[in-house]
């Protein structure tokens, strides 16, 4: 979803517009529940949404239904019978479903099986799966037992258990465990700036338009065996204030604890970006200088368009010999603002 769409589904919720009904639901994040886009409870932060185009996608991010706008219930108002199953599942949303409880219930499962398939595009099974996985991959986050996540899910096979997980979630349990970043939206006066991070450092930190950005992400995704998904974390929040002071002129330095994910050579570059004082200057040369390396300033300018922390490793700080401002992965007006920022602040 293009920053864009997200602003715009951010207004349609905040009017209550009903153009949008169905077309996006908004998760949000303070409540941990999904709505309608003409929900009337009262409107969050924009840092505190983010939009889905399906039920299940939110489901599956871990969110449940809002038990005032009922988003379950577009296109047409719901039946009795959806609205009974949705609150069955709430009431116990780890239970596994079976013809069995559908009979006690003087219900035809095949009559389920039709109605939701139409209001919603998935079987009552699946969307019932999908509410079990998405508070699974919350347990398995929250350093829970992947067993405990498994057994409440409703698997007694663990081999089953990850292959729905993975199919659902697109990672294995343990790699969840093991790797997980969490990916929030953050505004500057400079535009919508992502960050991915753990539980103990910031990976990245980028402008959303970002030229690559997706490939880039794609490759921190691979190459580092780590899911990513929605969501934030205490060091989210410590580089969102940081920032906020940085603009305000209030900071200098930074002190969000950082992973640098690159190659020997890339982070040699890196933590030589970070030695250039605030409100200054060098050019490449003195970059390939300073890390030993007089000859190499091609290679360095390479690594330092490389960089996957924007402003927190200065790399606008650098510029041509020249005394041209030369290239920025976020764009030469972001640099050249950046760099008056911090003269006016020294």
């Amino acid at each position: 979803m293009t920053t864009q769409q997200a602003d715009e589904f951010y207004t349609a919720l905040v009017e209550k517009n009903p153009d949008y009904e169905g077309v996006f639901f908004a998760g949000i994040k303070s409540t941990g529940i999904f709505c309608a886009p003409t929900c009337p409870a009262r409107k969050p932060k924009r840092e505190n949404c983010e939009f889905f185009d399906t039920p299940q996608d939110a489901l599956l991010a871990g969110y449940r239904p809002c038990k005032r706008c009922h988003p379950m219930a577009f296109p047409q108002q719901e039946s009795p019978l959806i609205r009974q199953l949705i609150d069955a599942v709430e009431a116990d949303p780890e239970k596994r479903w079976s013809d069995a409880d559908f009979r006690a219930l003087g219900i035809d499962s095949s009559t389920v099986r039709r109605q939701f398939k139409k209001r919603f595009g998935m079987t009552f099974v699946a969307y019932a799966r999908s509410r079990r996985m998405g508070l699974a991959l919350q347990n398995i986050r929250s350093g829970k037992p992947v067993i405990d996540a498994q057994l409440n899910a409703g698997y007694e096979s663990g081999s089953g258990f990850r292959d729905a997980f993975s199919r659902i979630m697109g990672e294995a349990p343990k790699g969840a465990t093991r790797h997980h970043l969490k990916a929030e939206w953050l505004d500057t006066p400079l535009g919508p700036m992502i960050a991915m991070a753990d539980d103990q450092a910031l990976w990245l930190l980028e402008f959303t338009d970002r030229r690559g950005l997706e490939r880039e992400v794609e490759r921190l995704r691979e190459k580092r065996k780590v899911a990513i998904t929605p969501g934030r974390t205490a060091i989210t929040a410590q580089i969102e204030q940081e920032l906020r002071d940085y603009f305000a002129g209030k900071l200098q330095t930074f002190q969000t604890p950082l992973k640098l994910c690159g190659t020997e050579f890339q982070q040699t570059v890196w933590r030589s970006l970070m030695t250039i004082p605030y409100a200054t200057t060098w050019a490449y040369a003195d970059l390939a200088q300073n890390i030993g390396k007089p000859t190499g300033f091609r290679a360095v300018a390479t690594a330092n368009g490389c960089n996957q922390l924007a402003i927190i490793i200065p790399c606008h700080r650098v510029i041509n010999a020249s005394g041209e401002l030369g290239g920025y992965a976020g764009g030469l007006v972001r640099k050249q603002w950046l760099l008056k920022h911090e003269q006016k602040h020294a």
